[in-house]
């Protein structure tokens, strides 16, 4: 199988947790993009979903799905959305899509954090993945001087503006044996609107796809 059909494959699948009368959140990237299809089928079931980001709003709307505003719902009920790099614990890097803060928040709100990827993205260790952190502008310079203390190699993500109006800036050259600390400690930092380390609300279940299927993983704690 390619790298598309494994993201087809577990896009797919995770409609079986998909339940009637529930609020969905939706995240963003290229995997989440085969589960919008999927849902497609089942949007006469669900109240409505919560988007994590503008390019997978316009997807829904293609695709006459219900949106909902996060500010006018009480909880929602699932959550799918990719992820770039996890650990077995589920917790996980997130963010190359630029579309971190909304779907920190939605992983907030959610009862049930559910992932998708292929097997590739499991590693023992985080950080494989450069680490992205949405900034506000005018604190580009002194937030990179604060990640190289923490001992990254902090890289400005050019001519990328994110939907809240911010830059990115991906870190490199970071071994995060403590996710938890370290997602505090960049929290912090002045300037930073939300780090890509999903340490603190880690997923409750991860979909792998593999040649053979799809293996579930669930949180070990």
């Amino acid at each position: 199988m390619t790298q598309d059909e494994l993201k087809k494959m577990v896009g797919w699948a995770v409609l079986e947790y998909i339940m009637p009368n529930t609020v969905v959140g939706v995240g963003t990237g290229s995997t989440v993009s085969h589960f919008i299809n999927g849902l497609a089928t089942r949007k006469h079931l669900i109240t409505g979903v919560v988007s994590s980001s503008s390019s997978s709003t316009y997807k829904l709307n293609e695709l006459s799905i219900p949106i909902l505003d996060s500010n006018y719902v009480n909880n929602i009920d699932i959550y799918i959305d990719g992820v770039d790099e996890l650990n077995p614990s589920l917790m996980m890097i997130k963010g190359g899509g630029g579309a971190l803060t909304q779907e920190k928040i939605i992983a907030a709100m959610a009862k049930q954090f559910i992932v998708i990827a292929d097997k590739s993205k499991l590693v023992n260790t985080l950080g494989g993945f450069p680490l992205p952190i949405e900034v506000i502008p005018m604190a580009r310079t002194y937030v990179s001087h604060q990640l190289i203390k923490l001992g990254g190699i902090p890289k400005y993500r050019k001519n990328v503006i994110t939907d809240n109006g911010n830059i990115i800036i991906d870190v490199q050259n970071l071994k995060i044996l403590d996710p938890i600390n370290l997602e505090n400690k960049i929290n912090t930092i002045p300037g930073v609107v939300t780090v890509g380390l999903f340490a603190n609300r880690p997923a409750d279940i991860a979909l792998l796809a593999t040649q053979y299927g799809v293996q579930k993983l669930i949180a070990i704690n």
